[in-house]
């Protein structure tokens, strides 16, 4: 081994030949080691039929011992044939890594505003894919090569987070032009092109191929946070809509001689057409659909749970307004299907919203038997529509803390605890009972013993 070493040190060609082509020199080595154990188990087989040591090697005790009594370090050919190659090893890995991050760098210059295009992405995962071919000659190498992929996969994420915007403009966002979406179809077409040079390379080894799969993940993790300023954005604009509802009279009796007036609200519109335009003029630029569908589905069931909590904090409500908000259970179904390919996808807000709209209808009596109260209406949204009906003495939650709609939204989103908005609720019910008994009233509403007896239950529920 020393004699080896020595002699790629004094030619430069012969080192410059190991290191440029060490998948070569490691397959050699292999098939050389391979046949050297075949020899010996040939001879091994040999001496057991003629009871002769053909390979003048005595089979010695199992451990070696040295003379200050300690068990000497048992020698390994193999290992010490290896340990030869190793200058070679890492001098390959490092021009390994050189190729995989030239393409990287070359489309990443220091003044780069764009993403590289799609025939530049293919560069790169060439590169990937012919790193990986050469090393499936060695497991070992494999491992080490797929490491040096895992770390071309880092820096492309790093250059491409340099890219991204914080901009959370609506305009930009509805008119699809937000510079993250091209960063997102970028890292999108990578993770894809990777994974396909992984369903390829069939001789990876599993390490290899796990240490790859990680990096992926790094990938989508970037794609989700280059999707967060567009969502938080769009959540923002369907807030400001929902709680614009708040600005309009739902105290009117039903009209048109006795006719409901099913037609949707302004508010609702608003939220349709901001919705469809999401849906036409921003998604369709996203190359990777399922994934911004998917990243979708939590903004509609917030686009649900705040028209759920709204409407229940709507006062007065008059029986035309009992029409048109029924109305609005309906429209906003078919309002989210930009975000969502069936709405019962949605599941838990889904089902709180179609449980709740025959409550509109229903005696206070009915809302408070309801079989849906609890395991799917919480019982603190049963209160709030509740409230609605009682007396203006009956003040709603925020107007006994003297609060804004928008803060007690606020307040809401930060206690998602039951039990701490039934305990806010109950303090409402007891400021009521504070006021009749201030004015010397000698009974309450008939519906605040129903709206009482219904908060016990919730509470005794959530424990």
């Amino acid at each position: 081994t020393q004699e080896f070493a020595q002699v790629a040190e004094t030619s430069t060609f012969l080192k410059q030949a190991f290191e440029g082509e060490y998948p070569k020199l490691l397959r050699l080595y292999n098939d050389l080691w391979k046949r050297m154990q075949q020899y010996r188990a040939n001879m091994a087989a040999a001496e057991d039929a003629q009871g002769e040591d053909l390979l003048g090697i005595m089979e010695g005790p199992e451990n070696d011992v040295t003379d200050d009594g300690h068990e000497a370090v048992k020698f390994d050919p193999e290992q010490a044939l290896r340990t030869t190659l190793s200058p070679f090893e890492h001098a390959y890995l490092s021009r390994s890594l050189s190729r995989l991050f030239d393409p990287i760098n070359l489309v990443f210059p220091s003044s780069a505003t764009s993403t590289p295009s799609n025939e530049e992405l293919d560069g790169i995962t060439k590169a990937i894919s012919s790193e990986l071919n050469v090393a499936s000659v060695d497991i070992g190498l494999s491992i080490v090569v797929a490491k040096n992929v895992a770390k071309t996969l880092q820096l492309y994420c790093a250059k491409s987070e340099q890219l991204l915007s914080n901009d959370e403009d609506i305009t930009m966002i509805t008119t699809g032009q937000n510079p993250n979406i091209a960063v997102v179809n970028s890292l999108y077409h990578l993770h894809q092109s990777v994974s396909k040079v992984l369903a390829t390379v069939t001789t990876l080894p599993p390490p290899a191929t796990l240490t790859i799969q990680n990096a992926l993940k790094g990938i989508a993790a970037l794609m989700n946070s280059s999707l967060e300023p567009m969502l938080k954005s769009i959540s923002k604009s369907i807030e400001a809509i929902i709680l614009s509802m708040h600005r309009e009279d739902f105290s009117g009796p039903v009209q048109n001689g006795g006719t409901p007036d099913a037609s949707s609200s302004g508010y609702m519109r608003e939220l349709q057409d901001f919705i469809a335009r999401v849906g036409t003029d921003c998604v369709p630029k996203f190359e990777c659909k399922e994934f911004v569908m998917e990243s979708l589905q939590p903004v509609a069931c917030r686009t649900v749970e705040l028209f759920v909590r709204h409407a229940g904090l709507i006062r007065p409500l008059g029986e035309g307004g009992k029409m048109r908000l029924a109305a609005d259970f309906a429209q906003i179904e078919s309002a989210l299907t930009p975000f969502c390919r069936r709405i019962s996808d949605l599941g838990k807000p889904y089902r709180l919203l179609r449980a709740l709209r025959p409550l509109l209808f229903q005696s206070t009596e009915h809302v408070a038997s309801s079989s849906a109260l609890g395991e799917v209406i919480p019982y603190s949204a049963a209160l709030h529509y509740l409230f609605s009906r009682g007396p203006p003495e009956l003040k709603s939650p925020y107007e006994v803390t003297r609060w804004t709609i928008p803060q007690y939204s606020r307040w809401l989103d930060q206690h998602p605890c039951e039990k701490e908005r039934l305990h806010f609720l109950k303090g409402a019910l007891e400021a009521y009972v504070q006021a009749v008994r201030a004015r010397q009233g000698k009974e309450f509403a008939p519906i605040y013993p129903i709206m009482l007896q219904m908060l016990q239950k919730g509470v005794e529920a959530t424990g």
